[in-house]
């Protein structure tokens, strides 16, 4: 795997990667919810079973309804404080759903090109202290069909994290190619209830996308 023994994993994000997590820090024992209950949860307990020497510090740092902006005010505390050696990072999903559920309050509303200069402004901050690797994850929408407008626009934001992947170097996270896949078998509503907040099954798929590709395994 990627990831060295005895690393420190910090994975943040809006309420896909929240889900319940203990505050302020979103770690410890899993059945108590201290991780929450999200993708980062099942990440760390498949490499605790599997990897039983790599001894990993995994800590979810997302919070609920986030975009770009707010991990900009809260990135010195809740990344570089922490100093991760591995940095995982799903955001993008409230950038484009603001333009859709307010489209009248404009002001919450994050352009493409305000989410690509956040996006690097954060990666360009944390790089130099991460010792290990950064992890980018595009966001998603659960909608089928592609000329769908909120669609469209999670595509587009979604080809920037593919960009920022390939500038910096980054292990890239495909989540809107796997849910694709998933729903070439299966309606979306069979998984969430809103398109865009995931059942189990959706996280364990998240969580086995970032685990693919850093080598993890099964």
């Amino acid at each position: 795997m990627k990831i060295a023994k005895n690393s420190k994993v910090v994975f943040i994000g809006d309420s896909i990667t929240d889900f319940e997590r203990a505050r302020p820090y979103g770690e410890g024992i899993g059945f108590c919810g201290d991780i929450g209950k999200s993708y980062v949860a099942i990440v760390d307990g498949l490499i605790k079973a599997s990897y039983p020497d790599a001894h990993l510090r995994v800590i979810n740092m997302g919070v609920s309804g986030n975009t770009t902006r707010d991990l900009k005010a809260r990135w010195q505390t809740d990344v570089m404080d922490l100093k991760p050696d591995w940095l995982g990072i799903l955001i993008g999903i409230n950038d484009v759903w603001r333009h859709f559920d307010t489209p009248h309050i404009t002001e919450n509303q994050v352009g493409i090109e305000e989410y690509r200069q956040n996006l690097t402004e954060l990666i360009e901050q944390a790089l130099p202290i991460l010792g290990g690797g950064l992890i980018l994850i595009t966001p998603y929408f659960m909608e089928q069909n592609k000329s769908d407008p909120m669609r469209q626009m999670m595509d587009a934001y979604g080809a920037v994290v593919k960009e920022l992947a390939a500038k910096y170097g980054a292990v890239l996270v495909d989540l809107q190619a796997e849910f694709d896949r998933y729903f070439a078998c299966n309606h979306p509503m069979s998984v969430n209830w809103d398109y865009i907040h995931p059942d189990l099954a959706s996280h364990v798929l998240i969580a086995r996308a970032i685990l693919k590709q850093l080598d993890y395994a099964w």
